[in-house]
């Protein structure tokens, strides 16, 4: 039976005893924004800007200006930079250049990104921790979910279970990124999606 990871982060908030720490893991401005607006009336959150599959130089940092512009018009979260350590995915890609979008690679790209997102949460003692990439069509939720929750285990930290598609999420996105004119890039930011 699949399950509705919707619902699962919905229990999750409703056992919640006031407002908590969430270190949110974002790709980009766009798809953190419908996750924010739908997070921020539980959660105290600090968005971690953490994408080494991004290829280019001037393509990370024009994702990671529009992710802090938009923090800071909105006031919805802090930001916390990473390094650009490209080295780290050219590390995980080794060997699966030829894997197809959606496949291994992707998987393996998922779980470096959460788990930088699980060590930094409980270095710096959020209470959850989350990540953005499960508001995209093109993202596998399942898998997400499933690197979350053993992250979560292994840091002792609770990951916050999500399908932020689900309810229109991705189509709010949309919506948001156009209120506050952000960029939208056609491509997740390695150079193997965009081939």
């Amino acid at each position: 039976m699949k399950r509705n990871y919707e619902n699962e982060m919905l229990a999750q908030i409703s056992k919640m005893s006031g407002r908590q720490k969430l270190l949110l893991h974002s790709c980009c401005a766009p798809c953190s924004s419908a996750c924010l607006e739908r997070l921020k009336e539980w959660f105290d959150i600090t968005v971690l800007y953490y994408n080494p599959n991004i290829d280019e130089e001037a393509e990370y940092e024009k994702r990671k200006a529009e992710q802090i512009r938009f923090l800071q018009e909105t006031g919805w979260a802090d930001v916390l930079d990473c390094d650009h350590d490209k080295a780290a995915f050219e590390t995980i890609a080794k060997g699966y250049e030829n894997e197809p979008e959606r496949g291994a690679r992707c998987y393996r790209c998922y779980a470096l990104r959460l788990e930088k997102t699980g060590e930094v949460a409980k270095a710096n003692g959020f209470s959850y921790f989350a990540t953005t990439l499960t508001l995209s069509p093109h993202k596998n939720a399942d898998w997400l979910n499933e690197i979350g929750e053993k992250v979560g285990g292994r840091y002792e930290i609770t990951y916050l279970y999500s399908d932020f598609k689900k309810k229109g999420g991705y189509y709010r996105s949309i919506d948001l990124s156009n209120e506050y004119g952000l960029y939208r890039q056609n491509f997740c930011g390695c150079k193997y999606s965009k081939r």
